[in-house]
């Protein structure tokens, strides 16, 4: 990992906080990141201190005045150049998050690959930021709306997705002529470094302002002074349910934004006219995939009845063949959960099932040679029902639960009677029933999927959920909105001055 890491122009101690060029903080306790897949520490980062934080907001300041005016595709193209100089680091930055968070390298490349995707989309958004010109009903005037930059973006990101998620965000609002003021977990802060020193270098290059693109590392005081601070009208904040209701609370009461990518707890029906192999592949990596730790990740699958049987049968025989270990090594599926932590929830959620459920498969930590990171666990299946507190709150973790439906009707009000409502799929080759599952009386998730699984969402779509899930849209189609203000513009070329709604005002 070392020679990673100076692949990527780092060093082992390094300072969390960054405006571009300019590496700051030197104080304080430092913030050591350990490996989940081995327990090795890759290195320790210098927290943000509240002077550097204020540092750092004058910088991305200074630069929103010189970004905002450069036109919207000669913003795309420092996108693009960031982009390729993702494709040139995409082995090592791959490898980087795998070791780093724990997802397999397959995982971690695909992760990469997002990043490269949204900048790809980006840089064609740039030449498309359009507005719409609307009929005025006075005679003579002209009315049409326009987009304008916001200013400074504060983006949080979580652990599982620890580089894909900023891009998504920063991406889109670059090109929106927005800069960026990153907060990412202190749980993975070495893959948001690695991050940072790339695009500094494409700002430098240019001769660009540094504080287009700024980085700041902490614990959950650093994120507070970033959603309170009414300098970044905008804050797109991932993570738990929890944390959501303190960042939307915040942000709100000084009539901020926000975008919230919060909780999920995803289900997939399977109907008796399911191609049942297209299904156990989709949820095998729903499930399993990220060890359980995408907010897409399947946890309830709803079984009709005159399947179930064969269902569970598949699944059995596919957990069977699941590999657990180092996730670097690619003939493994699953890697550790993030840390001790996380290991606790798993098992509190397993003593939960047994109270009212059972566990048909898997459960429990695995220790011995390969696993000294006390963090790898097994996949786990389980027969519950719905009502049960357990199976309505999220857990980071690989647990899959089963339950029977008889109706349509009846599985998708089993699906959507949880508290959140990120994504969700249906199994079928009935028409009739895909269309059902899709109609405003079906899924009332953010993602509805047919015939592919909760997991895995492409850049194209707006990302993003309902209910508990939070609120607005990341990455693709029209989420580029968010990232702006909306003007009316309404223009008189007569040589009168007619009122709207015929009001007469002589004198």
């Amino acid at each position: 990992m070392e020679s990673i890491l100076q692949n990527l122009g780092i060093n082992e101690t390094h300072s969390g906080t960054s405006t571009g060029q300019d590496w700051m903080g030197s104080t304080g306790s430092l913030l050591r990141s350990n490996s989940p897949v081995d327990g090795g520490v890759i290195g320790s980062i210098y927290p943000t201190s509240l002077e550097d934080y204020n540092r750092v907001m004058d910088s991305a300041e200074a630069a929103f005045k010189v970004w905002r005016i450069m036109p919207a595709p000669k913003r795309g193209e420092i996108v693009r150049q960031f982009g390729d100089e993702l494709r040139k680091n995409k082995t090592n930055l791959g490898k980087l998050v795998s070791y780093e968070m724990g997802k397999s390298y397959q995982e971690g490349l695909g992760e990469v690959q997002e990043m490269i995707d949204i900048c790809d989309f980006a840089v064609g958004l740039s030449r498309q930021l359009c507005g719409i010109t609307l009929h005025s009903e006075r005679s003579q005037h002209r009315m049409y709306e326009q987009y304008h930059p916001l200013g400074i973006v504060g983006i949080i990101s979580a652990f599982n997705f620890p580089v894909a998620v900023w891009a998504w965000n920063a991406a889109l609002a670059w090109v929106c002529g927005d800069v960026c003021v990153w907060k990412p977990s202190e749980k993975t802060p070495f893959c948001a470094v690695a991050c940072q020193k790339i695009m500094s270098k494409v700002l430098e290059k240019n001769n660009l302002p540094e504080g287009i693109s700024c980085l700041i590392n902490g614990d959950y005081r650093v994120g507070e002074w970033l959603t309170n601070d009414r300098r970044a009208p905008l804050i797109s904040a991932t993570g738990s349910t929890r944390m959501g209701r303190v960042v939307g609370a915040t942000v709100a009461e000084r009539f901020g934004k926000t975008i919230l990518e919060l909780g999920g707890n995803n289900a997939m029906i399977i109907t008796p006219d399911a191609d049942l192999n297209i299904a156990t592949v989709g949820v095998v990596f729903g499930a399993v995939g990220t060890a359980g730790q995408r907010c897409t990740t399947t946890r309830r699958l709803i079984i009709h009845n005159s399947v179930y049987d064969r269902v569970k049968e598949n699944l059995i025989g596919a957990y069977g063949q699941i590999k657990i270990g180092n996730p670097l090594d690619e003939k493994n599926h699953m890697g550790p959960l993030i840390d001790k932590d996380a290991v606790n929830m798993y098992l509190n959620a397993l003593s939960e099932i047994e109270k009212c459920g059972k566990i048909i498969v898997g459960g429990g930590l695995l220790s011995g040679l390969g696993y000294e990171s006390g963090c790898y666990v097994k996949p786990v299946i389980a027969e519950v029902s719905n009502d049960m507190d357990i199976v309505q709150t999220e857990t980071f973790a690989p647990i899959l639960y089963l339950m029977k439906y008889e109706t349509l009707e009846e599985a998708i009000e089993i699906q959507n009677n949880v508290p959140q409502g990120l994504s969700s799929a249906i199994m079928t080759n009935s028409v009739r029933e895909a269309e059902r599952f899709l109609s405003h009386s079906g899924s009332d998730c953010g993602i509805a999927n047919v015939n592919i699984g909760t997991s895995g969402a492409e850049i194209g779509g707006a990302f993003g959920g309902e209910k508990e899930t939070g609120g607005g849209r990341e990455s693709g189609s029209d989420a580029w909105k968010a990232y702006m203000r909306r003007q009316t513009n309404t223009i008189n070329y007569s040589e009168d001055l007619p009122l709207a709604q015929g009001i007469k005002f002589d004198f």
